[in-house]
């Protein structure tokens, strides 16, 4: 019986209640923290190649556009010859954002070829290339 407390007895022993194992280890403190990093770098990750493939997308769109223009300019000059109709889809090249690769003409039809170069990331470089023909309307 002395182990009852009765009325205006004071209990000792422990001050609070009885201590209870932890329900996890200590090894495993910490561990939502490690996985919570993972997934953030994964989406991070994730979102570096979007960006890539987005960016890849908009420069081939951007040398499609400028050889596309370069043709149609430099074709209006195809009886001035070669070296004026290039000079032309040069500059109409380089004003929407490309640069003239390649330039011949065959017969009156203008081939021009045009690439973008873009950089995604800091440290991956990568070119975009586009080729058009233009000239009369045969029919």
């Amino acid at each position: 019986m002395g182990d009852r407390v009765g009325a205006g007895e004071v209990a000792t022993g422990g001050g609070g209640p009885p201590a209870r194992p932890s329900a996890r280890p200590v090894a495993d403190r910490g561990g939502a923290t490690v996985c919570l990093l993972a997934i953030g770098l994964v989406y991070v990750v994730v979102g570096l190649f979007g960006a890539a493939l987005g960016s890849a997308r908009v420069a081939r769109q951007q040398a499609r556009a400028a050889a596309d223009l370069g043709a149609l300019a430099g074709a209006g000059r195809a009886l001035d010859g070669e070296g004026a109709a290039c000079r032309r889809a040069g500059e109409f090249t380089g004003v929407n954002g490309g640069r003239l690769v390649a330039c011949r003409l065959d017969g009156l039809d203008l081939l021009v070829t045009a690439e973008v170069t873009v950089s995604p990331l800091p440290w991956l470089t990568r070119t975009a290339v586009a080729t058009s023909r233009a000239g009369p309307i045969r029919g």
